[in-house]
């Protein structure tokens, strides 16, 4: 598809010294000639994004810049939610601006999508995980047959895959892979991603929430009705297609919101898309330093997002100090969410909630 200048249109493009090296290194630049390059000892060290200013341009920030690096750590982390193992990134950051986005919060006052030139070595190094787990020993929660890889904890692939061709890289190796899927989730739309040839081997995660909320929360992202749309297309395609309801932001007259969105999506989809259809639900995680940032670019969201009334601070897994909603009634909350969805759409399965 054509890159969607909106999002992003790179003016300028930190790189490391060795992105030229690399092939896709040189591709990437490639495609903008007219961009200033500025060499950096790191990806993760560009010092013109640490500026605590840039917070009030974020946008302009997403949609301008582009950070190339070489992926250095090429480990695999065990999940046990939406996969078995999360994959080493092919990017970082993103150039929507979802308000509860987590990524923002770790990477400071920017977050322009950051590109790794050696998806191929990180492709072999999936490869070699897997093969030295061999078959899946028994059905779960995540797949009955396959280990998966989730392939895009930092980033949209979707996105990514108008930048280079690294989303289509990973999903031709997968294709290779007996007993090894990827997995990614999306909130944009890209519908090159349908000429890919995944052959099942690659699952899709449209992440959904009812527009009303979306309008305020979800910046840049592609119409709800848009995402629903393509679900079809995708799973005609050959994907595996399933949904995120994802983030589930309670609020007063939330149950119409998220009925209306399963009835929504109820009636949009195939026979085969429903087949195979599961789902994960995922009530909100705020942070203070998220919640701050907020409110020096887009204060309105934190009207949804912040409610002390309703959350409970709580240590993460990963050692950040969040937000979530109060245990006793989150509980409540999500029994009367899964009965809803049990009610509109009683073939989804759901493969967890939280």
């Amino acid at each position: 598809m054509a890159l969607p200048r909106t999002l992003i249109d790179p003016k300028l493009i930190y790189l490391e010294p060795a992105v030229r090296d690399v092939a896709r290194g040189r591709e990437v630049l490639a495609r903008f000639p007219d961009a200033k390059q500025i060499e950096v000892p790191s990806h993760w060290k560009v010092d013109a994004l640490s500026d605590p200013a840039l917070a009030q341009d974020w946008l302009r920030v997403k949609r301008d810049v582009l950070v190339l690096g070489v992926k250095k750590g090429l480990a695999m982390r065990p999940n046990g939610r939406s996969a078995d193992f999360i994959a080493p990134s092919s990017s970082n950051g993103c150039a929507m601006a979802c308000a509860y986005c987590y990524v923002g919060r770790r990477k400071g006052y920017a977050n322009p999508i950051s590109i790794f030139v050696n998806v191929d070595a990180i492709a072999r190094a999936i490869g070699r995980h897997a093969a030295r787990l061999g078959p899946k020993p028994a059905p779960d929660s995540i797949d009955p047959v396959d280990w998966v890889y989730d392939l895009g904890e930092n980033g949209d692939l979707s996105i990514d895959a108008s930048l280079s061709d690294n989303v289509r890289d990973l999903v031709a190796a997968f294709r290779d892979f007996p007993n090894a899927k990827g997995s990614f989730a999306t909130k944009f739309v890209n519908r090159d991603l349908l000429d890919y040839d995944p052959q099942s081997r690659t699952r899709v995660r449209f992440s959904l929430m009812p527009e009303t909320i979306a309008k305020v929360v979800d910046v840049r992202t592609s119409a709800m009705s848009e995402r629903i749309a393509a679900i079809n297309d995708f799973v005609d395609a050959g994907y595996e297609v399933h949904v995120n309801f994802s983030p589930v932001i309670v609020h007063e007259g939330w149950e119409a919101d998220w009925k209306a969105l399963f009835a929504e999506l109820d009636a949009a989809l195939s026979p085969a898309a429903r087949a195979q259809l599961k789902c994960e639900v995922i009530f909100l995680t705020h942070n203070e330093a998220l919640h701050d940032l907020n409110l020096l670019w887009h204060p309105r969201a934190e009207e949804w997002l912040w409610r002390p009334d309703l959350q409970e601070r709580k240590w993460s897994q990963s050692g950040m100090r969040n937000l979530r909603y109060k245990a006793g009634w989150k509980r409540q909350w999500l029994d009367r969410f899964l009965a809803w969805l049990g009610e509109a759409m009683p073939y989804c399965t759901v493969r967890y909630a939280f």
